[in-house]
């Protein structure tokens, strides 16, 4: 077999961006939730600023909401734009046919990968300008920050994402809910909306041990004390890789579970 091939996975990605173009429900559908969850979030930070506006800190508490409501749609869709790519091919009945071609598995992950970016950038953001108009919240305003903040939230999203992929692999779409569900399981232990503090102090061990929490908190750090925590984002990076590294092995050791199972072939729907 030839090796790493570029054209490969820039094929794949052709693939993906056709059955995009051919249905506009699913361009709709990228951005209608992260729309309403800001919509939702933000006009509650609004009442509670008013609420608050006697007291500076609880105005800046506000102030997050709708900064985590933001990144957290930007792991939620990083991490369901890797596992619906990969799903798209068991509702067709491709993925025998793709694993049977020339394209090796790194250029099919990296596709998928590619194209969680491009199904996040449609669906997120149109809302970050949204998010400007209505409420006069700038993510972008972020810069640095908001980079580190991505780039943990991404490696964390396609690590999940890559074991969804296994079991869906191994099990079919009798695991298909995963896609849907598994990081709805990190949300309250990352603590979006709260600061790791509130949690009781055996859970704080658990939350510190995601990825996510320290993007959050340091989101957090960023709005209420306009101080850029670069430890807090090392530590998530570092945690990312291990984790990375970590789901590669289980989304091949699983895709060899299937190959043995003979499940490969009994994906479609």
């Amino acid at each position: 077999m030839s090796g790493f091939s570029f054209a490969r996975v820039a094929a794949m990605m052709l693939r993906y961006t056709y059955l995009l173009r051919s249905s506009w429900p699913r361009l709709v559908e990228m951005a209608y939730w992260p729309t309403v969850q800001m919509l939702t979030w933000g006009f509650l930070q609004s009442y509670l600023a008013r609420a608050g506006s006697g007291q500076s800190a609880a105005g800046r508490l506000a102030g997050t909401l709708i900064g985590a409501v933001l990144l957290w749609d930007i792991l939620l869709r990083a991490q369901q734009g890797f596992s619906f790519s990969f799903l798209e091919e068991m509702w067709s009945r491709n993925l025998a046919n793709l694993l049977m071609s020339p394209l090796r598995k790194s250029e099919f992950l990296l596709s998928l990968m590619a194209m969680s970016l491009v199904r996040l950038f449609i669906g997120v953001a149109p809302v970050t300008l949204l998010a400007i108009w209505v409420f006069g919240f700038n993510l972008w305003s972020l810069g640095l920050a908001l980079a580190g903040f991505f780039v943990v939230l991404s490696l964390f999203a396609w690590s999940l994402g890559l074991l969804v992929c296994g079991m869906l692999l191994r099990y079919g779409l009798g695991a298909e809910n995963l896609a849907w569900s598994l990081m709805f399981a990190v949300q309250p232990l990352g603590c979006v909306y709260y600061p790791v503090s509130v949690l009781p102090h055996w859970l704080q061990f658990v939350a510190w041990s995601l990825p996510p929490t320290y993007v959050f908190e340091g989101l957090r750090a960023v709005l209420m004390d306009h101080a850029v925590r670069a430890d807090l984002m090392a530590t998530g990076f570092v945690m990312d890789l291990v984790l990375f590294v970590g789901a590669v092995f289980a989304f091949t050791r699983l895709l060899e579970g299937a190959r043995k199972a003979g499940t490969l072939l009994q994906t479609g729907e």
